[in-house]
């Protein structure tokens, strides 16, 4: 299978998680329920040919835990957590990491999506950054009302399932050679 030329970076709390199910062992959390539709679009995005980075704030143990419940650990090529570098987005340091980790150059950030829910730490962090950002408003758990020009999303959907369809739309729009 061909390698998509589009690029995913992906949150992972009520983005691919639904965080109102995460049941904790102190910090750490054992167990999740996806998001309905998250995992089999992750999945699809997989087969699909994406390459996909988990860019997430929280502890390692957490992730694996529910990515392992949900057999998601081999759609990421990279795991950039907070834990491990040492900042919470929307620090640079979470997106230079993922990009390194995927041999990815300054010229590629026009080839790089961030899904995340939210405007504060995923959109701003994204947009600063000089990539897109995409805002899955799945949940009301945050506001998704921005508080800086950068904290506006340059992609909003609703529900997982649409995370296919705009991959598919920018991907082609990268491979016909039109920068989206």
């Amino acid at each position: 299978m061909e390698k998509k030329r589009l690029v995913v970076f992906t949150d992972i709390g009520d983005t691919i998680i639904d965080e109102g199910t995460e049941v904790r062992n102190g910090e750490v959390v054992v167990h999740a329920s996806c998001i309905p539709g998250a995992r089999d679009v992750m999945r699809k995005l997989f087969a699909s040919g994406y390459t996909i980075a988990m860019v997430a704030d929280g502890l390692t143990q957490s992730f694996h835990n529910m990515m392992e419940q949900h057999q998601l650990t081999d759609v990421f090529s990279a795991w950039i957590i907070s834990e491990e570098v040492g900042e919470d987005k929307p620090s640079p340091k979470m997106f230079e990491a993922a990009m390194r980790a995927l041999s990815l150059k300054e010229e590629d950030k026009g080839r790089i999506i961030m899904v995340g829910n939210n405007v504060l730490r995923d959109m701003r962090g994204a947009n600063r950054f000089g990539i897109r950002s995409v805002l899955m408003d799945w949940s009301d758990r945050r506001s998704f009302e921005p508080q800086l020009p950068e904290d506006v999303p340059t992609y909003r959907i609703h529900e997982p399932a649409a995370l296919f369809e705009l991959c598919e739309r920018l991907n082609a729009e990268l491979e016909g050679g039109d920068e989206p």
